[in-house]
């Protein structure tokens, strides 16, 4: 499966901090002291944004894990 823009990716700076980035963006969304918080951000982020796919790298850079995030339960859903 091709990776789509809206998708994001959890990874360790060379600072130590954890980034949660989107895809098409050249900056991190956020920065966390922990993976957890990293990821638990990125979760909440896809779920706004109508879902996708995120990317969880490890220490060493590899991917650890993959994880489809369903869309968030919308307010107002369209009538029909």
């Amino acid at each position: 499966m091709a990776s789509k823009p809206q998708d994001r990716m959890v990874y360790q700076r060379d600072d130590g901090q954890w980034a949660n980035k989107r895809n098409d963006a050249d900056r991190a969304s956020s920065l966390h002291h922990t993976q957890k918080h990293a990821i638990d951000a990125a979760r909440g982020m896809l779920g706004n944004q109508g879902g996708g796919e995120l990317i969880i790298k490890g220490v060493d850079q590899k991917i650890r894990a993959k994880d489809t995030i369903a869309p968030g339960k919308d307010p107002f859903p369209p009538a029909g």
